[in-house]
């Protein structure tokens, strides 16, 4: 594809483009712009008020241009005269540094002089449920054990069919599909690629499952915990590291433990490192702690850590290394925002590089069963206020992030926690109304 946007519409018959960008609270923003207009904004950005999304910005702020990704656009399979395109969000001529996308991009040509171009993949897990979000919408999706179960994700077939038809037409590489295992829980799978490529493609999967799944009459949600008892939606990211060529897996010595080099222990010494303060980032909810701190669920395990520790192919760990060359970080939930994701994990990764940081003992034991034996790990936060709190602290990380990006950061998911905190709930009333 080359970078004419309007040459692009023209050979594929695009009436409109979706100019998107993410904001601080993972927030699809988009506006719907005519291919006759896309050279304009190709060149200048389509214009938005910042203040009216989840950006630290107030309504004197000039207008907000969202330059679009040439390199990004996809056109949708499902709606074949519309084209989505991830857009860089531009102010006063100047990078928004606290918006993800640039942020991300800013790590990536970080890491880049250093010769390492970051490779990932993420596991992206949803439930379909009822249009007003109370129940899954299978009723006949019951078993205690529910993963991989042939015939409910066949009751499911025509969403799970069409969202993987669509992403093999799209050349993403989509390899499996499978019920999860909660009720009602799904995870679709497709190739890893550079980190700002996966993060534009894991932005446009959800836009497709929950459009698709509308088209069908339901509701598809990433929420880390949408349901007591049943087990969570992460989204864990596989991570390895290449040189300028593209062809040379950095983080693969068969010589080392588990296959994982020097430099990949000291990168995967970083995500150690930093774990509890990026737990704001990769887990950024209040609910995505009822996710990681779970007790056992229906189905006999939450699937999820609450301990910082590692370990090779063993899926109670919050890290593991199911072979060669990368490792799988399982902290990640659905809440997850695309291009803050791959940018903490980057940011992480880059300082134990530098510090030559070492992960620390592997354990091996079943941390579901033996994990009160572990007396020398830290455990994760337990709830986003713990989390802000360790990320305020972690000044290396915050500065490898952008000091305008964290703070900006930092001041909304403070004021979200306020009006949580000062939300009154049924379990209060239930609880202490007759003290």
């Amino acid at each position: 594809m080359g970078n004419d946007l309007a040459a692009f519409a023209k050979e594929n018959g695009v009436k409109y483009f979706m100019i998107s960008y993410t904001d601080l609270f993972s927030g699809q923003r988009a506006k719907l712009v005519p291919a006759q207009a896309i050279a304009d904004m190709q060149k200048d950005g389509a214009g938005f008020a910042g203040f009216a999304t989840w950006l630290d910005l107030t309504p004197a702020h000039p207008d907000m241009l969202a330059v679009p990704d040439p390199a990004s656009v996809i056109q949708l399979p499902w709606k074949r005269d519309v084209a989505w395109v991830a857009a860089n969000c531009i102010m006063d001529d100047k990078e928004v540094e606290q918006a993800p996308r640039n942020t991300l991009k800013r790590l990536i040509t970080e890491a880049a002089r250093d010769g390492m171009h970051v490779k990932t993949g993420v596991e992206a897990e949803f439930f379909l449920i009822s249009p007003d979000g109370s129940a899954i919408s299978d009723q006949y999706d019951t078993a205690s054990k529910p993963c991989y179960d042939q015939q409910a994700v066949m009751r499911r077939y025509d969403v799970i069919a069409e969202i993987c038809d669509h992403m093999l037409a799209l050349g993403w590489g989509p390899y499996q599909n499978d019920h999860e295992d909660a009720n009602g829980q799904f995870e679709m799978n497709w190739s890893f690629d550079h980190a700002v490529a996966t993060a534009d493609k894991h932005s446009f999967f959800k836009f497709m499952v929950k459009s698709i799944a509308e088209k069908h009459g339901l509701r598809a949600t990433f929420m880390p915990k949408p349901f007591q008892g049943l087990t969570g939606n992460g989204c864990h990211a596989h991570i390895s590291v290449w040189d300028e060529t593209g062809k040379t897996n950095v983080f693969a010595d068969n010589s080392m433990e588990l296959g994982l080099s020097a430099k990949g222990k000291n990168f995967l010494g970083g995500i150690m490192k930093h774990a509890s303060a990026l737990a704001a980032i990769t887990n950024p909810t209040v609910n995505s702690y009822k996710r990681i701190n779970a007790p056992r669920t229906i189905s006999g395990a939450t699937w999820a850590p609450n301990t910082v520790t590692w370990t090779g192919n063993n899926r109670t760990h919050m890290v593991r290394v199911p072979g060669p060359g990368r490792f799988e970080l399982r902290l990640p939930d659905g809440a997850a925002n695309p291009y803050l994701l791959q940018a903490v994990i980057i940011a992480a990764g880059l300082d134990g590089i530098r510090s030559k940081a070492d992960p620390g003992k592997r354990y091996d034991i079943d941390m579901y069963q033996f994990g009160h034996t572990v007396t020398d790990a830290p455990k994760l936060p337990l709830n986003l206020l713990d989390a802000l709190r360790e990320f305020d602290k972690d000044k290396s990380l915050k500065a490898a992030l952008g000091e305008e990006f964290s703070s900006a950061y930092l001041k909304l998911k403070q004021q979200e926690w306020n009006s949580y905190a000062s939300h009154f709930t049924q379990w209060e009333r239930d609880h202490t109304l007759d003290i």
